[in-house]
């Protein structure tokens, strides 16, 4: 489920997302507000400029700026996933993905348990990498 943080009582839920996994403990003894964010490289393909894994760095920078000082502020830390459609994973991604690995290594998770949880992850990219290709698909009216 989504983590959204409560505002004033009166307006009931903010519509700040911060995050769509919230880790508990994950660093330092806090929470981490984990975004992740799909990214279509198609759209840097219009300006010729064209590199790989470029607009995911910008998006995840641009969520960093939205959504950190949020999570700060209730004494959480932001983390953003980011990813492209040509198999690019932001730094922060790896790092996630690599301190699952050690957690699961140490905590002695059969290799049948690691497959499934990577398999998960495999499949939340897939489905976010599927939404971005859909929504830039022309729109054909019958």
């Amino acid at each position: 489920a989504s983590v959204n943080f409560l505002t004033d009582p009166l307006e009931g839920r903010s519509t700040l997302r911060p995050a769509d996994v919230l880790v508990y403990s994950w660093v330092g003894g806090k929470h981490a507000c984990v975004d992740l964010t799909g990214v279509s490289s198609l759209v840097g393909l219009a300006t010729g400029d064209f590199t790989v894994g470029q607009t995911t760095l910008k998006a995840a920078s641009s969520k960093v700026v939205k959504h950190g000082g949020a999570c700060a502020d209730n004494e959480h830390v932001f983390i953003h996933f980011a990813f492209d459609i040509f198999d690019f994973l932001a730094p922060e991604a790896m790092n996630i993905l690599k301190k699952v690995q050690k957690v699961m290594h140490i905590n002695m998770v059969s290799p049948r348990s690691q497959d499934v949880v990577f398999n998960m992850i495999g499949l939340v990219i897939q489905k976010e990498i599927a939404v971005q290709l859909v929504a830039r698909l022309p729109f054909i009216q019958v």
